[in-house]
């Protein structure tokens, strides 16, 4: 029984067995999967962490890099003491009236009151070379004057009523390929003889001011005692047959500004047509002498208060169109001949900056820039930059002496401080940002030559006095006019060609409209705007009541349409057209009405405009440009809604079916359906789509670049132009000098763009979430 009931149990055993190891291997081949599941998640989770974190890397090493190229522009500038020394030649040679440098500052040059000159080294004050201007003996120095900087002209005004002119220059050259400068001094106006100012009346020249211009070289003397302004214009006419130089001269008297005025300083510009008078009563005196023969004193504006008022030094900054005004209070001021609405010129002090503690008795103006430094009787310098209204900074010379006599170097990296007692100070100048400054970046402006203070980008010019306008106002607005009209244009049509195809078109009719909209995104923008440039913007200006007919008209003539077809038209032609084709039976419309409005454009100008809407839109103080913000905006507007429509599209088509269909169930129309539910579900998605376009838009180039003028303009009038930060860095970027201020601005342009998109993102993502939380139950 045994063996029976074995031999009974070993099939059923073996059956057991036969099942076990059946299920065993599907247990090892699960666990597997699982394991091999588990090492895909992992690795998909960490490659999506990576490369999300890289992507934020990314952006941080852009923002690292573009603030690295920026930061410069916000330095402190500086001032080094390199080495004092006894004034050059000696004393003896008389007090220190002017002192200059050269361009490499290997060598200076001293004039004194004595008429001597000396070539130095400006870092010890070794002589190289000295002499004498050709002063008659027994004639003593009253006045002295130099023209612009950049001229090298200085003037002596004598005791006898005559005046000295010379100049001083340097020849460059590069003998076994070193640099060799040799200074030399040249007469402009004959051969170093005094010419005659007052001399026929023998008036002493008490105050003197020298200028080249235009019309040659000028000198304007003045005499105190007996109250007598002359302006004397001097030209050397050179015969081309035999070289001999004659001396042409012109005299004009000029009105004295009021009875018993003392006159400081004079100033003539380089155009010969204002001339500027400080007196010491603390006035400025504004002369039109633009036509000589008929001078006129303008105006007298007090420039320095106080009971003991007096202009201590006037200077011009480069180009000689504005003037900067130091008086005893220690006051530093910018004056401008400007004209009120009346077109009146006057006088009119535009900025202010921080002044000294004591006189101002020195300012040099740079020769490259609208910078100047300004020195005090106590012995401090400080620099300054006019269109930034900044006062950069201070230095205390040692001793505290007063400085007599002050010098900027030609490429404005060095200075040379005359003290009262004869000693030389040469420093060192670091300063080659000072354009920039939060009021030059962001807020309204007055630059030279203009009326009130504005917003202006003009970063260069073919003037050599040309002042830098680095406005980025014009720029952000003109990015945000561009993306605004653009988006105008684009996201109704987008979103709500969107809704139209995902939740109302056929399925077939579908699958060819959104492949057709989403290859438009793979057309290259540098197409658009070039079109946009060359055949659409002179096509609107010559149909402009035509465009705006077809804008206005096109909508209404489908909302029509629509209406005709289901409420007129005769049910058994609707059923002719299969449910979701009926959008192919609007396209006719549209080419209808675009014919139509392109048929009536030259009879609506006739009619309403007078033959010529852009003439009526002049006539109503309105600026027409051919390639503006309404060009603009329909091209790039072309651009941004496939990107919008896609993902719109996207959004409205994924809102569960269920939603839509229970909203059916309770009694909603299609249209009820779409506004009340699927638009909620779908807001999410289609505020990302917005954004994502808007994003598009702002940093968008090529379009802008070629479909308008690229002018800098702050308004939002569609019919003007714009230009945008992204297509200035574009247009300009090439022409700068690499680690220039016009460079670095470029940079601190892109900085901004990226940090408005990133803001705009950031927000935009916010505003996203909020949204998924809020209809996520639905």
């Amino acid at each position: 029984m045994s063996k029976s009931r074995t031999s009974e149990s070993t099939p059923e055993s073996a059956s057991a067995r036969g099942i076990v190891s059946e299920a065993m291997p599907d247990a090892r081949q699960r666990r597997r999967l699982r394991l091999w599941r588990g090492v895909k998640d992992h690795l998909s989770k960490t490659s999506v962490a990576f490369f999300g974190l890289a992507v934020i890397g990314a952006l941080a090493l852009m923002f690292v890099y573009l603030f690295s190229e920026t930061a410069p522009i916000f330095s402190d500038p500086e001032i080094t003491p390199v080495s004092t020394y006894p004034a050059p030649g000696g004393e003896q040679a008389g007090e220190t009236v002017h002192a200059a440098m050269e361009r490499y500052r290997e060598i200076g040059v001293r004039f004194t009151d004595q008429a001597h000159f000396f070539f130095f080294r400006p870092d010890s004050g070794e002589v190289i070379k000295h002499g004498r201007l050709q002063r008659p003996a027994g004639v003593e120095v009253r006045s002295f004057d130099t023209a612009e900087a950049r001229h090298r002209l200085v003037g002596y005004g004598l005791d006898d009523g005559t005046a000295i002119f010379a100049r001083h220059d340097y020849d460059i050259s590069y003998p076994d390929d070193e640099r060799l400068v040799e200074p030399y001094i040249t007469y402009p106006e004959g051969e170093g003889e005094p010419l005659d100012i007052f001399a026929s009346n023998a008036y002493p020249i008490d105050a003197i001011g020298v200028q080249r211009g235009n019309r040659g070289s000028a000198v304007v003397a003045a005499n105190n005692e007996n109250q007598a302004l002359r302006l004397v214009l001097f030209e050397e006419d050179v015969d081309f047959l035999t070289g001999e130089a004659t001396v042409e001269r012109e005299v004009y008297d000029i009105p004295w500004p009021e009875e018993g005025v003392e006159i400081t300083r004079i100033l003539l510009d380089t155009t010969m047509r204002n001339l500027y008078i400080g007196g010491a009563d603390g006035r400025l005196h504004y002369y039109d002498v633009a036509n000589l023969s008929d001078p006129r004193l303008v105006g007298s504006e007090r420039a320095i208060g106080g009971d003991d008022a007096q202009v201590t030094e006037l200077e011009f900054l480069l180009g000689a169109v504005s003037i900067i005004v130091g008086g005893s209070d220690g006051s530093v001021s910018q004056w401008m001949v400007t004209r009120d609405e009346d077109r009146q010129r006057s006088l009119t002090e535009i900025r202010d900056f921080v002044g000294h503690n004591a006189p101002v008795t020195a300012i040099a103006a740079e020769h490259g820039r609208k910078g100047f430094a300004s020195a005090a009787a106590d012995g401090t310098l400080q620099l300054h930059y006019a269109t930034s209204a900044r006062t950069l900074t201070q230095l205390a010379l040692a001793g505290g002496e007063q400085v007599s006599a002050l010098s900027m170097a030609p490429r404005h990296d060095g200075m040379l401080a005359v003290a009262e007692g004869g000693g030389f100070n040469y420093l060192h100048v670091n300063n080659p940002h000072p354009e920039v400054s939060f009021k030059a970046l962001w807020q309204k402006v007055w630059y030279e030559g203009r009326d009130a203070p504005t917003y202006v980008w003009q970063s260069s010019s073919a003037s050599e006095e040309f002042e830098p306008k680095f406005s980025l106002v014009p720029l952000t607005v003109g990015t945000l006019k561009a993306a605004f009209y653009a988006m105008l244009f684009a996201a109704p049509i987008a979103i709500l060609g969107a809704i139209y195809s995902a939740y109302f078109m056929s399925p077939r009719m579908r699958q060819v409209t959104k492949p057709a909209i989403e290859i438009m995104e793979a057309l290259p923008t540098v197409i658009l705007g070039f079109l946009a440039g060359l055949w659409a913007a002179p096509f609107f200006e010559r149909n402009l009541p035509a465009i705006f007919t077809i804008l206005v008209a096109l909508p209404i003539a489908m909302v029509f349409a629509s209406w005709l077809w289901t409420r007129v038209m005769p049910e058994g032609i609707r059923k002719l057209v299969a449910p979701g084709w009926e959008a192919a039976l609007l396209i006719p419309v549209v080419l209808f009405v675009g014919w139509i409005g392109i048929t009536a454009s030259p009879y609506m100008e006739l009619a309403f405009f007078g033959g010529d809407m852009r003439q009526w839109l002049t006539d109503q103080g309105i600026d027409y440009d051919q390639r503006n913000a309404l060009v603009v905006g329909i091209a790039m507007g072309f651009a941004v809604i496939p990107t919008i429509f896609s993902i719109s599209e996207d959004a409205v088509f994924n809102v569960p079916r269920h939603l839509s269909q229970g909203a059916l169930a309770l009694g909603a129309t299609p249209w009820q359906a779409v506004a009340t539910v699927v638009l909620l579900t779908a807001s999410p998605g289609i505020f990302s789509a917005v954004m994502i376009g808007f994003g598009r838009a702002v940093g968008e180039t090529m379009i802008v670049v070629m479909a308008t003028g690229n002018s800098p303009v702050t308004n939002f009038n569609i019919f003007e132009g714009m230009r945008t930060l992204s297509a200035n860095i574009a247009v300009e970027m090439k022409e700068t000098a690499q680690g220039g201020t016009h460079y670095r601005i470029l940079f601190l342009a892109a900085l901004v763009l990226f940090v408005l998109t990133f803001v705009v993102n950031t927000a935009a993502e916010i505003v996203r979430h909020r949204l998924r939380r809020k209809y996520s139950a639905l």
